[in-house]
């Protein structure tokens, strides 16, 4: 057999004369040597699946894993109060009423002022994943969902400004800094995923910008969810729309400059914009809930005037004075030393500073539309990330102590109670399963979605569903009694009240208490309940509880 034969034949190693020439490179191998040396060597899976191990476990012990891990810690201090809005309660109600009867409402179905109004469940999404957290896993699955919900912003904010500046410690510290500023609007309302979802399109738009052009494509289920959600799908579209009209022009005005769009991704970004409208009716109602948020921006004013969350930004309070001081610390910065930024994220920060400043409940667009701005002001002072310096075990060690803490402290179904009785009213309608008043009972407003959750079958004055109310007459109504005007007490006459479910702390409490025509029957450290002296012969009533 001759060695030509020999070096043909497969899996028959021949060794290799060595000549001056293969000498001197033997310490050299060229790489597709060393590929071919590696994929003939049996031990080469093994060593490809320790490659990809080593490279997991960097990813997730790396540094910036911790400074995420620190601001899920973060979150978690934040959530375990479990101070939610009043309107949590009826989107639960509604939410578990879409499971059980699998179809969706189209008229008032929990009041006795505007029963039978048309009457739609915008973010009916977001309703059916409170009711089913709340149906199978209680207060402490709402617990849980909070603290998901406000990691996964917090989250995908720092992903953002770190994707936009390459430096996680500047990501993580705007992040840190913004999230004193957000943390007040944390909530289980559906509004937190229209956040959430606000965030992942600027990280889709930012990661496009780096040349990921597949990341578009995100778009589209994103929308479908968005607009079944939230109404806040407005402000992602006219995000889409700065961002692609900024690449329009070639431009350099100071320190403001924009990057025109090749032909591709101009069309590209107009053709998924398109194809995010055409999904926009996609809906149990069809385009109707694409006119949701117009119909509160132009026509809910008596709302836009009198609901906390739509007053002006309040600069005498302490997150009103840290917006101001992030305003004017990002402009003096910038005056003493010109920073670089991006046309579209300038239009953008402008446009959720006036937002948030008109309307407090836009805190949580400025927050996202601010972030890229900050963290790129913060890189030039914080050193850029060395992955080689990464010490993963100490970093693992670190996130096991927050995760840890986490598990340790996180509320019990006692502690869970006893949190939603200091701010709801627990006691006073366990006091009304066992003492039935007459009705129609006039509710304040904050009361009217936890009788909803809490007393199945009961019927509200008003609720937080403040568009249906506004729209049957009854939100007006109810600021003449709320308010205690002149017509306060002919509009409980007229509506035939024959009791009233009130805060302690609020104006017609202290004006039923001194009027002859109503008796207390209840009071609490929160609440009060009151009932017409006519109707005080009602078998139903018990004597009055002593105030724990």
């Amino acid at each position: 057999m001759s060695e030509l034969e020999t070096t043909l034949r497969p899996g028959v190693a021949v060794p290799t004369p060595i000549t001056p020439t293969s000498r001197d490179s033997l310490g050299t191998p060229t790489p597709a040597t060393a590929k071919a040396a590696v994929a003939g060597d049996p031990a080469a899976p093994a060593v490809k699946s320790s490659n990809r191990t080593n490279a997991f476990l960097s990813q997730v012990f790396s540094f910036p894993a911790v400074l995420g891990a620190l601001l899920v810690g973060a979150v978690f201090v934040g959530a375990r109060e479990f101070i939610v809005d009043p309107d949590l309660w009826w989107h639960i109600k509604v939410g578990q009423n879409i499971l059980s009867t699998r179809g969706w409402p189209t008229a008032d179905p929990y009041s006795f002022t505007v029963a039978g109004h048309p009457w739609l469940a915008y973010e009916w999404l977001g309703d059916v994943l409170f009711g089913a957290v709340a149906r199978f896993w209680g207060l402490q699955g709402l617990e849980a969902c909070l603290l998901v919900l406000g990691s996964a912003v917090m989250l995908a904010l720092y992903t953002y400004t770190t994707l936009r500046t390459g430096n996680p410690r500047a990501g993580f510290a705007a992040s840190a800094v913004l999230y004193l500023l957000a943390a007040s609007s944390f909530s289980l309302r559906p509004q937190m995923l229209g956040y959430l979802f606000l965030i992942l399109t600027l990280i889709a738009l930012e990661r496009f910008r780096q040349g990921k052009s597949r990341a578009l494509w995100a778009l589209l289920p994103l929308f479908l969810i968005w607009v079944n959600t939230h109404g806040s799908w407005v402000i992602g579209l006219g995000t889409i729309v700065v961002f692609w009209a900024s690449g329009l022009m070639e431009m350099r005005l100071g320190s403001i400059e924009a990057r025109r769009w090749s032909i591709a991704e101009r069309i590209r970004i107009e053709s998924i914009f398109l194809l995010c409208l055409a999904v926009l009716p996609i809906t149990p109602y069809g385009t109707r809930v694409s006119a949701s948020p117009f119909e509160y921006a132009f026509n809910l004013p008596l709302n836009v005037a009198n609901i906390k969350e739509w007053q002006p930004m309040p600069f005498s309070l302490p997150g009103g004075k840290l917006f101001l001081a992030l305003l004017l610390a990002f402009f003096l910065l910038n005056m003493a030393r010109r920073f670089r930024c991006r046309l579209g994220e300038l239009v953008l920060f402008v446009g959720g500073t006036v937002m948030a400043c008109l309307h407090l409940r836009f805190l949580l667009v400025f927050v996202p539309f601010f972030a890229p701005l900050f963290a790129t002001v913060l890189a030039h002072w914080m050193p850029a990330y060395e992955k080689g310096k990464d010490r993963r075990f100490l970093n693992a060690v670190l996130m096991a102590v927050v995760f840890a803490a986490m598990v340790r402290y996180f509320p019990t179904a006692a502690e869970m109670r006893q949190s939603v009785s200091r701010q709801f009213p627990v006691r006073a309608v366990e006091y009304l399963r066992q003492h039935p008043l007459p009705g129609p009972m006039y509710n304040t407003y904050g009361y009217g979605g936890y009788l909803i959750w809490s007393l199945p079958g009961h019927k509200v004055f008003i609720d937080g569903r403040a568009d249906v109310y506004e729209r049957g007459g009854a939100f007006a109504d109810y600021l003449q009694v709320a308010k205690l005007r002149p017509a306060a007490f002919a509009v409980l006459r007229s509506y035939g009240i024959q009791s009233c479910f009130l805060r302690r702390s609020e104006e017609l409490a202290t004006a039923l208490s001194a009027s002859a025509e109503w008796r207390q029957v209840y009071s609490d450290d929160l609440s009060v309940l009151f009932v017409l002296r006519k109707a005080t012969e009602t078998p139903s009533l018990g004597p009055m509880p002593v105030t724990p």
